[in-house]
């Protein structure tokens, strides 16, 4: 790691840092305001899908925007779009217009997670880009934590919230300003942006990435009420979504060094088969306290770690804008997944049971595992 350029990535930590603390902010402020207002629960859910499907539109284009812009000057450009839109939420309480600003938002999002994920695998080592990414996934995730605890301390005390929250955003944008603009773009590849060519390649990635998608928004959303369905009060079950977000912030360097030590495809499929065989004991542990927030603690952990290492991979396989193009591919993933599972986990829940949650998160689980299996027979694995 002594051939790090520190100075870059140090920028791009505290820069996607800061776009976690508004997006960690900017969510909860949405739904508290909106349930607030009288609206229901399912308009709520429609209105944060919406930044889902603004990430999938986005997708296709940002290896084209960086290509002819640059990425540090795209990346720019998405931090100012995403902190207009949250701050003009403020002008309207029409429900369209707030769709549309969280389209703009989502599409915002997408950019910038899909270049600053591509860059820092340009600037890891290959020695140590396990510890790298992690540092860097590490890092977001502790700003986006911060954010719902600002709403919670300022809800009722700023007048003008979510124009407070849209120049949050604004901060990011001396640390990229410093950045050098040798990011992911400079590779001159004509099949950079073709997806055709690249999704072949990264089976194991994509149903990664999709995973985590899925497995974060139903602890973001469901688990409290699956947790308050067996008993837990109210307070302890919003807990519980706090407790898996510790657990990914916390063991993330520890796997990323693993994967450089041992190898990164056998330390993914390794937290595949933990992840299969905790969730499980999720009906079991929800009646004995300390099992249950050691549970969510691993759980966390090991599922965080199956997101930040299809990072790894895919800086392992891509380079330029190839490595652009496979990061937006994650992205997209992450949007059809965060979007489609939660809508159908409740119908689910509903008609099923409460405990069709840990199911479905064990079959996508499986379905990664199995896909590692796959690469391995292919001789896919690095």
């Amino acid at each position: 790691m002594r051939n790090m350029p520190w100075k870059d990535f140090f920028a791009l930590v505290v820069s996607i840092g800061v776009v976690g603390l508004g997006l960690g902010a900017t969510m909860p402020l949405t739904a508290l305001t909106l349930d607030q207002r009288g609206v229901g629960t399912d308009v709520i859910g429609m209105i944060t899908a919406v930044s889902a499907l603004g990430i999938l539109a986005a997708s296709p284009f940002v290896a084209r925007w960086v290509k002819r812009f640059g990425p540090r000057a795209t990346m720019l450009g998405a931090v100012w779009a995403g902190g207009l839109a949250t701050a003009l939420m403020q002008t309207s309480d029409n429900l369209f217009v707030w769709a549309l600003l969280r389209f703009v938002f989502g599409a915002a999002m997408g950019v910038l997670f899909t270049i600053g994920e591509a860059w820092v695998n340009r600037l890891a080592p290959d020695n140590s880009r396990g510890r790298v990414v992690a540092m860097y996934t590490t890092s977001f995730t502790l700003f986006q934590l911060v954010g719902p605890a600002l709403v919670a301390m300022f809800n009722g005390r700023v007048a003008w919230s979510f124009a407070a929250c849209g120049a949050l955003f604004l901060f990011a944008l001396p640390g990229l300003a410093l950045m050098s603009d040798g990011g992911p773009a400079h590779e001159d590849e004509a099949d950079g942006v073709r997806w055709q060519l690249i999704l072949p390649r990264m089976p194991m990635i994509v149903l990664g990435a999709a995973f985590f998608a899925l497995f974060d928004t139903l602890a973001l959303s469901l688990l409290p009420l699956y947790a308050m369905r067996h008993g837990i009060s109210a307070e302890l079950a919003l807990l519980s979504a706090t407790v898996v977000l510790v657990g990914d912030t916390a063991l993330q360097f520890a796997f990323g060094w693993l994967a450089d030590r041992y190898g990164r495809a056998r330390v993914h499929a390794a937290c595949g088969v933990m992840v299969c065989l905790l969730l499980p004991l999720l009906p079991f542990a929800v009646h004995t306290p300390w099992l249950w927030w050691t549970l969510l603690l691993l759980l966390g952990a090991f599922a965080g770690a199956i997101y930040m290492l299809a990072l790894v991979a895919c800086g392992e396989r891509f380079s330029g804008l190839s490595l652009t193009s496979a990061s937006a591919i994650v992205n997209a993933t992450w949007g059809v997944s965060s979007g489609a599972g939660p809508l159908l986990t409740g119908v689910l829940m509903q008609t099923a049971g409460i405990n069709a949650l840990p199911a479905v998160m064990w079959a996508a689980a499986a379905v990664f595992v199995a896909s590692a299996l796959w690469e391995r027979r292919k001789g896919m694995l690095t």
